[in-house]
């Protein structure tokens, strides 16, 4: 039996419980892993607290990351002892993720965790993290370089703008943070890398088809009126990688920068991204991100604390890092 987080629906209501399980309670999957770390995100919140339509399946393990152990296999890549991390592929929505003490998957979504990395690093990185590698990696594959000028990182305080910041920041390139707290966050983010701090609201004046040319590169998590003012000041022949939503899923904008700058507009996805790309992610994360990345501030807790925290999360009251010890 080991000890998990269970949510079930009664009356159309979200109702988590702490409860123990047994193994053969587990779902179908080539290998079992003893979870060490996972961590919670506004996602995991608004599926633990019900406030947002994610869980896919009754009852169901809350957590869309985790890292851990191997305890058995049927996948001949995976060995017993082997450590592991997992992101993405549904799991925590359609499928029991880490926020238990066991989880069992199919082999195809765990990626074996890089020398230099442990557990609770990875879990530190997690899903956030893994999609700024995308990101960054995209940016690289687009020609843009250190040497290219500035490159602006929207939602630079969340977890993916805050990843995105230390990784840009530690291969050379000179990052600009764009942030709605400039005066809370600046230090943070000037502390992970970042050269200056923009003011979210410099963004959020209606875009000209074009304007100012002033970001060689960028990685933007907003969207929407963001995500068209930024693509209006891009340098000719830059390149943005998107991969957020946070002001909206709407896009103001004209073909203008495309065809005219020959602006590059990158789409980026962590959840079904492939086994070799996450691979190649992982290993780049393990060798790029500084030591000082973890040691910024990060929470850990326990599923005894987890819906308390959820329901933070969803209302805006917790900063950095949480993580679910198990």
């Amino acid at each position: 039996m080991f000890k998990a987080l269970l949510l079930e629906n009664q009356d159309g209501k979200t109702v988590p419980t702490l409860t123990r399980l047994a193994e053969s309670q587990l779902p179908e999957g080539e290998v079992r892993v003893a979870v060490a770390y996972s961590s919670i995100n506004y996602k995991d919140g608004l599926a633990i607290t019900g406030k947002g339509k994610i869980v896919r399946q009754w009852p169901l393990v809350p957590g869309i990351d985790f890292a851990g152990t191997v305890l058995e296999s049927a996948d001949s890549r995976y060995q017993p002892g082997d450590k592991v991390v997992l992101t993405g592929w549904g799991v925590g929505e359609g499928h029991w993720g880490g926020m238990a003490e066991q989880a069992r998957v199919k082999g195809d979504w765990l990626v074996p965790l890089p020398a230099g990395l442990d557990e609770r690093q990875a879990m530190c990185i997690g899903t956030a993290g893994l999609t700024a590698m995308l990101c960054v990696l995209a940016l690289e594959e687009a020609g843009i370089t250190p040497a290219s000028g500035e490159v602006l990182v929207t939602g630079a305080a969340g977890g993916v703008g805050s990843t995105s910041v230390a990784l840009l920041a530690a291969l050379g390139y000179q990052v600009a943070a764009l942030t709605g707290r400039p005066e809370e966050q600046g230090a943070m983010l000037t502390a992970l890398g970042a050269s200056r701090i923009v003011p979210r609201s410099e963004l959020l004046v209606p875009a000209k088809p074009l304007e100012k040319q002033l970001w060689a590169g960028a990685v933007d998590t907003v969207g929407s009126q963001v995500l068209a003012k930024l693509l209006a000041q891009m340098n000719y022949g830059g390149a943005v990688a998107a991969c957020g939503l946070a002001g909206g899923f709407d896009l103001p904008t004209s073909v203008m920068p495309f065809i005219l700058r020959n602006v590059r507009l990158l789409g980026v996805d962590s959840v079904m991204c492939p086994l070799a790309r996450r691979q190649q992610a992982w290993q780049r994360l393990a060798q790029d991100l500084p030591d000082s990345f973890f040691a910024q501030a990060v929470t850990e807790i326990g599923l005894e604390q987890v819906v308390e925290a959820a329901e933070a999360i969803t209302l805006g009251q917790i900063a950095g890092r949480t993580l679910v010890k198990l």
